[in-house]
């Protein structure tokens, strides 16, 4: 999918959250309250991704009772096998699962995992890599992963270790295609609710179609900056936003082009600088320091 094409897709964006823990695994908040807090800022769809652990009793948070015309509850888990290099447990959400997927088997590993819930319809992220310290080395053994983490409002308000930028990049830089998301990690216990999620553009808003809108990429990330609209050329890019500070286009490597003012809510950016990289995303910097992500482009 080109940047374009999501701009151009019929239909308006919803809001969503993909990532949040309730009182199944180690949230504050009952389900819920957790859902009612989210439908009530005017989300329209969230994940309720609690551990998929034994100590849990492998919760897969049942949440459809709440759907409705305007919000819709999304089948998922935060799943935990052994183990990292730096870690006792992988930390990767699958978002679209069966309400009847099997606890972890004996054995299985991260790689395998992944690609179970994969081949059961979930859309699988690597989540707050960071936090965690996950090397891409690591990473790389995960072949059925469609995302990564590029913000967690959780891990950096708690921990200072949110951002994910560096493992998505190094994936991209290695000919791995992920897409970029942006998630609150909210349980409740302190100020992480409603401070970054993604903008989808879905056929409806059935978990199906949602699902498989994620998984085409057709959303992007914020933390409150708009992207209106993207549109390329053979030379450049053209953008346009609520008011920012910065556009950045970032590539493979040390390779970036940009443009900053003061209000700017319009960018035309040199593609030149990033001739040698195969691929690149966009990044909005507010003047408040927030930002919004696009999903990573391959020429």
């Amino acid at each position: 999918m080109t940047l374009d094409t999501l701009f151009s897709r019929p239909g308006k964006f919803l809001r969503g959250n993909l990532h949040a823990h309730t009182t199944n695994s180690d949230g504050k908040l009952p389900t819920e309250e957790v859902v009612r807090r989210y439908k009530e800022s005017g989300y329209d769809f969230l994940a309720l991704t609690d551990h998929f652990l034994p100590s849990y009793q492998f919760p897969l948070t049942d949440a459809r009772q709440y759907q409705s015309d305007t919000f819709t509850p999304l089948a998922a888990a935060e799943l935990h096998v052994p183990r990292t290099e730096n870690s006792a447990l992988w930390h990767i959400t699958a978002i679209g699962l069966p309400y009847d997927f099997e606890p972890t088997r004996e054995g299985e590993d991260g790689p395998a995992i992944a690609r179970r819930a994969a081949e059961a319809g979930a859309f699988i992220t690597l989540v707050h890599p960071a936090w965690y310290s996950l090397s891409l080395a690591d990473a790389l053994t995960i072949d059925a992963a469609h995302a990564v983490e590029i913000y967690n409002h959780g891990c950096q308000l708690m921990h200072d270790k949110g951002d994910g930028a560096y493992l998505l990049d190094g994936l991209l830089d290695r000919g791995r295609p992920m897409l970029a998301t942006a998630v609150d990690d909210a349980h409740f216990k302190s100020p992480d609710f409603g401070a970054a999620w993604v903008e989808l553009k879905a056929d409806s808003r059935d978990q199906a179609d949602i699902v498989s809108a994620l998984k085409a990429g057709h959303f992007y990330s914020t933390q409150g900056p708009v992207f209106h609209g993207i549109e390329t050329s053979d030379t450049h890019l053209h953008v346009t936003c609520s008011a920012v500070s910065g556009v950045l286009v970032v590539g493979a490597g040390y390779l970036m082009a940009y443009q900053f003012a003061t209000g700017l809510t319009r960018a035309s950016i040199d593609l030149a600088p990033l001739a040698k990289s195969p691929w690149y995303r966009v990044v909005l910097i507010g003047a408040d320091g927030k930002r919004a992500w696009s999903n990573p482009v391959w020429k």
